[in-house]
């Protein structure tokens, strides 16, 4: 299914405010055991969302979701830290270069995972098998 530039944009504000607000919130005591997979599995995710809509096997815009992804992960951090002093209330703990480290390991994994997909789509185009 093709998606138009409005429709891409719409569901990739729609991600991203739920993303936020996911990331502001102090998270529930049932999962804080888990909290680096946590990081780690919705930076794959949101890897993996943003090439499939916008990359089409291109690695320059890849290269530009992994820096974009990554500021995200080091500003939100920065924002966890800053909106208890603003807000006056405790809504989310401190800066976590740990949490930064689990975002990254999930946008690792991803672009090893989109550089095998890409390279078997190359070979496989390559072969001259015909689409029908």
């Amino acid at each position: 299914m093709k998606l138009n530039t409005w429709t891409k944009l719409f569901l990739v504000s729609v991600a991203f405010i739920a993303a936020v607000v996911g990331f502001m919130i102090k998270l529930p005591s049932g999962f804080k055991h888990i909290d680096k997979e946590l990081h780690a599995a919705f930076y794959f995710l949101a890897a993996a969302f943003l090439n499939f809509l916008f990359a089409n096997k291109k690695i320059s815009i890849h290269l530009l979701i992994f820096i974009i992804l990554f500021l995200f992960g080091i500003s939100i951090e920065y924002a966890q830290e800053y909106s208890n002093k603003i807000l006056h209330a405790k809504i989310h703990g401190r800066f976590d270069p740990e949490d930064v480290k689990s975002n990254v390991k999930g946008l690792v994994a991803f672009s090893i995972c989109w550089m095998v997909y890409v390279v078997c789509m190359f070979a496989y185009n390559s072969t001259g098998v015909k689409k029908e």
